[in-house]
C-alpha cells in the first residue's frame, strides 16, 4: 500500500512544532525516515541550536531500525553521527525515503551539511516541505539532484511554511509570540492553571527568548519571578509596561542575576530583540495585537477561577495542537 507523502509530513510537522522557540537561533524541522513506501523508521526534529539537524537525528534512529547497530545510538555529536553512518551505513538507506520539513542545509558550520550526509548515503528520494530562504544554508536541493537523488518539493508547503516563519522573522527583524494558559471556562486568573510539565516547557521557552514583556498590574498582583529555574536556564530580559514608574523592589523579578529590567510606557524596547515573549491577560492581548506574531495558549482540564479571558473579538487559524500528558497546547495566528 502506497501512503501519501502528506501524510509522513505531517508527521514531521507535528514533531517539530514541540519544539517551536526552542531552537532559537534556528528554525525548528521535522523530519522522517521512511523504507520504501510504507515502513516508517524514524520520525525526529531539531531541539536545540548546536544540536544535530533533524535530517541527522532522524537518520541516526532510522540506521539503528535498519541494522540493530546500538553503538549509534550512543553517539550525541552531529559530527560523530555523521561520520558513524558515511563510515558504516553499507548502502542500507538505498530504499529510504526522507521527509524533510525544510530545505536540507548545505552549510557547514557548527554542524555538517545534511544535503551532503543524504547525498553521500544515497537514500532514494527527498520530500521538502519549504525551501530555505537563508542564503547560508540554502542550495541543499541542488547538491540533492546534482548527485542523483530524487526530490518533491512543496509537500504540505503552507504548513511548513507556517512551522518555518518565527525565523523567518527573526531574519528581518524579530519574532513576537503571545502565551497565557486559561482553564475550560476561559478564566485565566486566581492561582496555578497549567500542569507542571507546561510550566516546564514555558520554563524553556523563556530560556530561549531575549526579552519577555509583562503588564505592570500582573507584576503588581502576581509578584512573580519569571525567571526559567524549572529547568536551570537563562532568564529573559524584562519590560514591564507600565504608565506608573514605581514598583516594590523586593518583587522577585528585579531580582534575577543577570538580566535587564526595563519599566517603560511604550514598546518601542522590543524592536531591540529578536525572539520575545509577551505573557498577559486580555488587556495586553488587545494592547498588542497588532505586533503579536503568534499565539500559545495552554488549556488545562479545570474549571474554576473568577475571570475569563475576555478581550476583543478576535478569530484565530490553529496552526498545531499538541495534546500534553495533562494539558493542551496550541499555537495560532489571528485571520
Amino acid at each position: 500500500m502506497v501512503i501519501d507523502p502528506n501524510f509522513f509530513m505531517s508527521l514531521a510537522l507535528d514533531e517539530a512544532w514541540k519544539y517551536q522557540g526552542l531552537t532559537y537561533p534556528n528554525p525548528a524541522v521535522g523530519a522522517c525516515v521512511v523504507e520504501g513506501e510504507n515502513r516508517l523508521l524514524s520520525v525526529e526534529a531539531h531541539k536545540k541550536a548546536g544540536d544535530p539537524h533533524a535530517e541527522v537525528y532522524a537518520l541516526q534512529t532510522a540506521y539503528y531500525s535498519l541494522t540493530n547497530d546500538h553503538a549509534i545510538l550512543d553517539l550525541q555529536s552531529s559530527h560523530e553521527i555523521h561520520q558513524y553512518l558515511l563510515e558504516n551505513h553499507q548502502g542500507c538507506f538505498e530504499n529510504c525515503n526522507v521527509y524533510t520539513t525544510l530545505e536540507p542545509c548545505m552549510h557547514e558550520g557548527k554542524t555538517p551539511s545534511c544535503a551532503t550526509l543524504l547525498s553521500a548515503l544515497k537514500v532514494k528520494k527527498v520530500y521538502i516541505g519549504s525551501r530555505d530562504t537563508n542564503t547560508i544554508a540554502a542550495c541543499g536541493i541542488e547538491k540533492l539532484l546534482d548527485n542523483g537523488i530524487e526530490v518533491q518539493e512543496a509537500v504540505l508547503k503552507q504548513e511548513c511554511d507556517a512551522l518555518l516563519y518565527p525565523f523567518q522573522k527573526q531574519l528581518q527583524k524579530n519574532f513576537i509570540f503571545f502565551k497565557w494558559a486559561q482553564r475550560l471556562n476561559a478564566t485565566a486568573d486566581d492561582g496555578v492553571i497549567s500542569s507542571q510539565e507546561s510550566r516546564a516547557y514555558v520554563h524553556q521557552l523563556r530560556d530561549r527568548c531575549d526579552l519577555m514583556v509583562i503588564g505592570g498590574e500582573t507584576v503588581r498582583e502576581d509578584r512573580p519571578t519569571l525567571d526559567a529555574r524549572l529547568i536551570d536556564g537563562k532568564a529573559p530580559d524584562i519590560l514591564i509596561y507600565s504608565r506608573e514608574k514605581e514598583f516594590d523592589r523586593s518583587i522577585p523579578l528585579f531580582h534575577v542575576e543577570g538580566r535587564k529590567v526595563y519599566i517603560e510606557d511604550n514598546l518601542q524596547r522590543m524592536q531591540s530583540y529578536k525572539q520575545i515573549m509577551i505573557e498577559g491577560g486580555a488587556k495586553m492581548f488587545d494592547l498588542t495585537r497588532e505586533l503579536v506574531d503568534y499565539y500559545l495558549c495552554f488549556i488545562a482540564p479545570s474549571f474554576g477561577g473568577k475571570e475569563a479571558f475576555n478581550a476583543a473579538e478576535a478569530k484565530f487559524e490553529f496552526l498545531n495542537i499538541q495534546k500534553g500528558s495533562q494539558d493542551i497546547i496550541v499555537w495560532m495566528k489571528r485571520k
